[in-house]
């Protein structure tokens, strides 16, 4: 079994399309198709079920995809271990919600510059759900989340405390239509339990997908939100801003990574720095 094949049968999961896949590797369909119709001759099953739109895992695929990522990690931690031994440089992959990279990262990322300068980093931005299954397979080194992890395969170091606070638009009336991230955003989990509990029931949803599309949709009286305070006190006259009780507006957040990732150079020193924002915020 070839790590090159198990690239071209991730590719096809994640994409549930040979076409998809062949776009995100850069190669035509074709090859796509006989990679995978060569590892299923290879392991005597079939990985997909083919529909009329796209592709399925079997259950002997969805076996397969949790060894695979597991694999793959292990080539990209061999690499990156033997680069490591002789400089500090290698790649550093980072998630973040929105607002963390908004507002949090910035600094912290331009002190790991100035000391991993020779250092890849990538980073994205996610829910933290999102994220924690990122960094369960490996597909992230480590990541900002919002909440702590249930997990004995998780790491986590306390990053920072936020509070969020109550975003509306300024003279609107009270509104029951929340304006939040896609499902597994901690703080869509905290502005719902905010409505239960105050009683504004029913309540309705809008799913978006930047902080900028929420806050300009807030501004234009659409609906409410709820947002870091640090965030909501940058934000235009517009907005109306208000408190929210201490166990819905306290969230601590977590710097994540998975137990098994080997911790490079550049990883220990954005553990560090984590950890020192985490000391100065106590102090």
């Amino acid at each position: 079994m070839e790590i090159s094949a198990l690239k071209v049968f991730i590719a096809v999961a994640e994409n549930a399309s040979v076409s998809g896949a062949a776009q995100q590797l850069h190669c035509v369909q074709s090859n796509v198709t006989a990679r995978i119709k060569k590892l299923e001759e290879e392991l005597g099953v079939s990985l997909f079920l083919r529909k009329s739109r796209g592709m399925e895992l079997s259950s002997q695929g969805r076996v397969l995809l949790d060894h695979a990522y597991r694999l793959l990690d292990m080539e990209r931690q061999a690499s990156r271990a033997v680069r490591a031994s002789v400089e500090d440089g290698g790649t550093l992959s980072l998630g973040s919600m929105e607002t963390a990279m908004a507002v949090r990262l910035p600094r912290l990322l331009k002190e790991f510059h100035k000391r991993q300068p020779r250092t890849q980093l990538s980073v994205c931005t996610g829910t933290t759900d999102e994220m924690i299954a990122q960094v369960l397979n490996h597909q992230l080194d480590c990541a900002i989340v919002g909440s702590a992890v249930q997990s004995d395969d998780i790491v986590q170091y306390p990053f920072f405390t936020e509070r969020l606070v109550l975003v509306s638009a300024t003279g609107s009336a009270p509104d029951n239509t929340l304006l939040v991230y896609r499902q597994g955003c901690a703080y869509r989990a905290r502005a719902e339990e905010w409505l239960r509990r105050e009683g504004r029931l029913p309540y309705k949803v809008m799913e978006f997908g930047t902080q900028e599309g929420i806050i300009g949709c807030v501004s234009a009286g659409l609906g409410i939100t709820l947002l870091p305070e640090e965030v909501a006190r940058n934000l235009s006259s517009d907005i109306s801003i208000s408190l929210v009780p201490d166990d819905i507006a306290l969230v601590q957040t977590y710097l994540i990574c998975n137990k098994s990732t080997i911790q490079t150079k550049p990883m220990k020193t954005l553990l560090e720095l984590a950890t020192h924002c985490s000391e100065v915020e106590a102090a």
